[in-house]
């Protein structure tokens, strides 16, 4: 059951550098954050509160796995979730990623655990 068109289907080198990218708690924890809104630096270290040159690290192990992408935006980089990740949550509704050969999926709990961490870091900004 297949819900991605074969130009969404990561070959096999593909999926393990995502795979291995996403095989750590602090990326994992980026992806979840960014799965609600896409988030500037500095929102992302002080919602998972690590130092921002350990936040920095992994975004460039994300970015050059091509799960996300920055977006200058004046002096900050923001964060985003790319359009072929952004494709294989597609009917999934950011539930998990179907990336044809594998899906990943995350809990209903970790999902409105990361939200409510996105909500109390505004709220206290």
């Amino acid at each position: 059951m297949k819900s991605a068109s074969e130009t969404d289907v990561l070959n096999p080198r593909q999926c393990a550098t995502v795979l291995k990218a996403l095989a750590d708690e602090t990326r994992l924890r980026i992806l979840e954050s960014l799965l609600v809104e896409e988030k500037c630096v500095s929102d992302i270290v002080r919602e998972l509160g690590c130092p921002q040159p350990h936040v920095s690290h992994h975004l460039g192990i994300l970015r050059s796995s091509g799960v996300v992408e920055g977006v200058r935006e004046g002096k900050q980089v923001c964060y985003r979730i790319t359009p072929v990740m952004q494709r294989a949550l597609a009917g999934r509704r950011g539930k998990a990623l179907d990336f044809g050969c594998c899906e990943l999926r995350f809990p209903e709990s970790v999902l409105a655990t990361a939200k409510a961490r996105g909500l109390q870091m505004t709220l206290r900004s």
